[in-house]
């Protein structure tokens, strides 16, 4: 997450992240799922404007950075009511939290396709806490500001920081891990997305969990072997059931000669990590092609 502060107003870079690690390990009594995952930001960014004003009106607006619309459908995902957004909400909880009276013009630009396991909405909500903290100088440390953050999802508290993390807990302890290197990647958003409850609810937790420790330290060593073996996400088989995407996309990156490949968090966006810049460049333009979907080149933010 980078913030850039202009005079009045404040201007923050939320990225996406991708999940190269996932695995669920029980169900909890508040309805969620003990979990343990690897998720690296990536240098796919959403851009967040957030200026003050006297008027203590709250007013956000939203739109896609690019066209993408074909016929009625939402290539991206479509974006929610104003009033339904998570970026909005974020600021409504810390103004009311730290008693703050001023109001704001917000303005979000997306890149981040919705729906898709790239942690877009998160990663705004995060961007608005940290945009507001600064803009109305509230003052609150990072650890303050993950209170709230968890509260608005498990998600969230990830994206305060600035780099990899395995994160425990339903998502929101978070642990920082450094060394990863620089991975090259593509990255596929096709038309449908899935919802993360309905995912949920047809996966099972693992009878013999798996830890992310091997991935952590085949991707700090770059060995490569390794790290094909380390990629997991417990979430896949119950998405493959809901959409018949994540299996088109498993077969299409199983024939790119990839380092390895898996769909993030709850899908439907699927990645393969490729072996250098170039790797990744061909076989975008290769699976831009086919036409099935939005496809990125990118790489984590180490």
């Amino acid at each position: 997450m980078h913030t850039r502060p202009k005079s009045s107003r404040v201007e923050v870079y939320a990225p996406a992240k991708v999940n190269f690690f996932f695995e669920v390990l029980a169900r909890r009594n508040d309805g969620f799922h003990e979990i343990e995952t690897l998720m690296c930001p990536l240098d796919i960014y959403d851009t967040l404007f957030f200026e003050p004003n006297d008027s203590q009106l709250l007013k956000l607006t939203s739109r896609w950075a690019h066209r993408h619309g074909q016929g009625s459908g939402c290539v991206l995902g479509c974006l929610p009511a104003e009033e339904d957004n998570i970026v909005l909400k974020a600021v409504e909880l810390l103004r009311h939290r730290a008693g703050v009276e001023a109001g704001a013009d917000i303005h979000l630009v997306k890149r981040i396709a919705s729906e898709a396991g790239l942690g877009g909405g998160s990663s705004d909500a995060a961007a608005a806490l940290m945009a507001a903290n600064r803009a109305w100088r509230i003052g609150w440390n990072k650890n303050q500001l993950a209170q709230l953050a968890a509260e608005l999802g498990s998600d969230v508290p990830f994206f305060l920081g600035r780099g990899a993390a395995v994160c425990r807990g339903r998502g929101e302890i978070v642990e920082p891990v450094g060394g990863l290197g620089r991975w090259h990647m593509v990255v596929v958003c096709p038309p449908q997305g899935l919802s993360t409850v309905e995912v949920y609810k047809r996966c099972r937790p693992a009878a013999a969990p798996r830890s992310a420790a091997p991935l952590v330290e085949a991707m700090k060593s770059g060995n490569t072997r390794r790290l094909s073996a380390g990629l997991h996400n417990a979430l896949q088989q119950a998405a493959e059931e809901l959409s018949p995407w994540i299996s088109r996309l498993r077969s299409e990156f199983a024939k790119s000669d990839v380092l390895g490949h898996q769909m993030s968090g709850s899908g439907t966006s699927y990645f393969g990590i490729c072996r250098h810049r170039r790797h990744a460049r061909r076989l975008a333009a290769r699976l831009r092609s086919r036409g099935i979907g939005q496809v990125y080149t990118t790489s984590n933010i180490a």
